[in-house]
């Protein structure tokens, strides 16, 4: 990555993260906090933990739509300001109910979507697996920080502390946000600027898109589940107190990165990127049959843990990337949206449905769910014609031009093979989706403004 797209994904990533961070905090606590309090039954043990994802379905589109008409950093922000909102509410809480509306109000600011279109925005298409990878890992270390701190920190301020924590968080990412993360211009009438209803038909009619949020749903709604019965059985099955449950996730994500490290390389290269992808879904399925077979065993419910978790990284790191080099260019908000709709309600059908089994069947019922649901996925991830993948080219642009007129938008965008521009004036670059097959470099020297191809 070129030095603009790293200074734009190191900012992002911080925010995805420790957005993420402030919610992972309570994720290794939350179930067994909620059984403890008044008029706690399976069901709400289970709405406690997933009730965030069903606010974020329910306002994942608008707001990638909306980001699509009015910028994304404002969304952001105002998204930013309704997490931080509802992390008080939970805060001040003294019933499990308050919880779950301050849990519920917090899913309210719905951004996933619009970091992930930004990100699209502000990187070439080569570079997009990395820049992904990268949100990933950090989530992904946000993750590994928050199961091992979250357990320290409900003994020492209580759950309503990490919650106060959490809205301090969402307040620091707002100063990222306004102050380092640069701001794409696309051109003026571009259509991406510019919701509409036929952009929202469009991506729900894509059999690729759907395939990839059908996949996203599957992918949350298990790790949700699984997060429903994984505190009982470390309790049950190697005897560790709430506040060393750390003791099992950390050596679990850490070897789970290092085992799926390869493969994500792997599926940096397009030629294997499908296969990668459909071979992360087979492990998360030999992870969840594991525990379906042994969670009341030491080594097979570490073990499955491992293996699920490889799955999960990986899958993590390259489902958004697929999702923003598929999407059309001009709907790309809305096609995000859509795809964080589908895993914020598989946040909330995991919490909500793995509730229920866990009161009707134990937790097997709920490994054996998981496993039908991930055969499913995989079945679908196996049918229809595996889609090709764009590139993109990045051209370095004279400083003194004047990037307010548009001219220098719409001489590159008529370039035979481009599909999509974005301009940075700031850092003078300029990115092209294109058709390889058809779109020749050389062909951009014509442009007034072009300094040179990179």
């Amino acid at each position: 990555m070129n030095r603009s797209e790293r200074y734009s994904v190191g900012a992002l990533a911080g925010i995805f993260s420790l957005r993420m961070f402030g919610l992972f905090l309570v994720l290794p606590v939350m179930a067994l906090y909620a059984a403890q309090m008044e008029g706690a039954t399976p069901f709400m043990i289970g709405l406690a933990v997933g009730i965030y994802g069903l606010t974020q379905a329910l306002f994942q589109i608008a707001f990638g739509t909306l980001s699509d008409r009015f910028g994304r950093k404002p969304l952001i922000v105002l998204g930013l300001l309704v997490f931080a909102a509802g992390s008080v509410v939970a805060a001040l809480a003294d019933s499990l109910a308050g919880v779950i509306i301050g849990r519920a109000l917090q899913g309210s600011g719905a951004i996933a979507a619009v970091v992930l279109a930004l990100v699209a925005d502000l990187t070439r298409e080569q570079q997009r697996v990395k820049a992904m990878a990268l949100i990933g890992m950090s989530i992904g270390a946000s993750f590994l920080l928050a199961l091992m701190a979250g357990p320290a920190l409900d003994r020492w301020i209580g759950v309503s502390g990490i919650f106060w924590l959490t809205a301090m968080l969402a307040l620091g990412c707002i100063v990222v946000v306004v102050w380092w993360v640069p701001t794409p211009r696309h051109a003026a009438g571009d259509p991406g600027s510019r919701a509409s209803r036929d952009y929202f038909r469009e991506v729900m009619v894509n059999a690729h898109l759907l395939r990839l949020d059908v996949g996203i749903f599957v992918l949350h709604m298990v790790l949700t589940a699984v997060f429903v019965v994984a505190p009982f059985a470390l309790v049950e099955t190697l005897g560790l107190e709430r506040d060393s449950h750390w003791q099992v996730y950390v050596p679990v994500l850490v070897g789970s990165i290092l085992l799926m490290a390869p493969l994500l390389i792997l599926g940096m290269r397009r030629e294997r990127t499908f296969w990668v992808f459909r071979s992360a879904i087979f492990i998360v399925l030999v992870g969840q049959c594991v525990l379906f077979a042994g969670a009341d065993q030491a080594i097979s419910l570490i073990a499955g843990l491992v293996c699920f978790f490889v799955g999960f990284n990986l899958l993590e790191a390259m489902l958004p990337s697929l999702m923003t080099r598929l999407s059309p260019g001009y709907a790309k908000g809305t096609a995000i949206g859509v795809y964080n709709t589908f895993q914020f309600a598989g946040v909330f059908v995991g919490g909500a449905l793995g509730g229920i089994l866990l009161g009707l069947f134990d937790g097997r019922g709920v490994f054996a769910f998981c496993v039908l649901a991930t055969l499913v996925w995989l079945v679908v991830a196996l049918t229809g014609r595996t889609p090709q993948l764009r590139n993109s080219v990045t051209l370095r642009l004279d400083g003194d031009i004047d990037f307010a007129s548009g001219s220098i938008e719409h001489g590159l965008g008529a370039l035979n093979g481009v599909d999509e521009v974005t301009v940075l004036p700031k850092d003078c670059v300029a990115y092209l989706r294109v058709d390889e097959s058809c779109f020749d470099p050389e062909q951009a020297h014509a442009v007034p403004g072009v300094l040179a191809p990179d």
